[in-house]
């Protein structure tokens, strides 16, 4: 399952501001917001990272559309330069070689 298909349930704030409750043998309050503090880092670079991977697939994708137009043009104008180079061709044997071709 994509991440483009799940609901991001937590924000950076969300888990920032979290409270827990503390029981008689309750976890140090102290160890639980440094953890939180690493969790919060975490998140931020992978929101960054998608937020950049959605960029580059936007690029990849609009790159992709119009591929096939600029090939079609880059083979014409190579057919246009092969044709352009054969017809030199062709009068430069004429020159060279005048009448022989003919005979």
């Amino acid at each position: 399952m994509g991440l483009e298909n799940r609901v991001v349930q937590l924000t950076t704030k969300d888990i920032l501001e979290k409270e827990f409750k503390s029981g008689l043998r309750g976890y140090s309050p102290d160890e639980v917001d440094q953890f939180l503090d690493v969790i919060i880092k975490d998140y931020e670079a992978f929101e960054a990272e998608i937020q950049r991977l959605r960029q580059e697939n936007q690029k990849l994708k609009q790159d992709m559309t119009q591929q096939p137009v600029e090939s079609r043009r880059s083979s014409l104008a190579q057919g246009q330069t092969n044709y352009d180079i054969l017809k030199r061709l062709s009068n430069l044997e004429k020159h060279v070689f005048g009448s022989r071709l003919n005979d």
